[in-house]
C-alpha cells in the first residue's frame, strides 16, 4: 500500500469520526431539548458520514478506477447531507 493511500485511509477515519461526534451531540442536543433541528443536524452529519465512508470502501474496491464517478456520487451524496445541515440551522423548529 502507498502512502498517499495509508494517508487517505486515516483522513477518511478522522473525518469519520469526527462527524460521528457530531451526530452523538446533536442527538444528545435533540434527546435533552426536543428541538426538531437537532435531529435534522444529526440526520444531515450521517449523511455525510456515509457518504465518507461509502466512497473510501468503493474507491478502493474498485482500485480507485471510475474516480470521477465516485466522486460525483460522493458530492451528490454530501450535497443532500448538507441541505440537511442548512435546513438545521435555518429553522426546522
Amino acid at each position: 500500500m502507498q502512502a498517499i493511500e495509508i494517508t487517505y485511509i486515516v483522513l477518511s477515519v478522522v473525518l469519520a469520526a469526527t462527524g460521528l461526534t457530531m451526530v452523538g451531540l446533536a442527538m444528545r442536543a435533540y434527546q435533552q431539548t426536543s428541538r426538531r433541528s437537532m435531529l435534522v443536524l444529526s440526520i444531515g452529519f450521517s449523511i455525510l458520514v456515509a457518504a465518507a465512508i461509502a466512497t473510501t470502501f468503493s474507491a478502493f474496491l474498485t482500485d480507485f478506477n471510475n474516480s470521477r464517478l465516485l466522486l460525483t456520487v460522493n458530492y451528490g451524496v454530501s450535497t443532500v447531507g448538507y441541505l440537511f445541515v442548512i435546513y438545521s440551522v435555518t429553522g426546522a423548529d
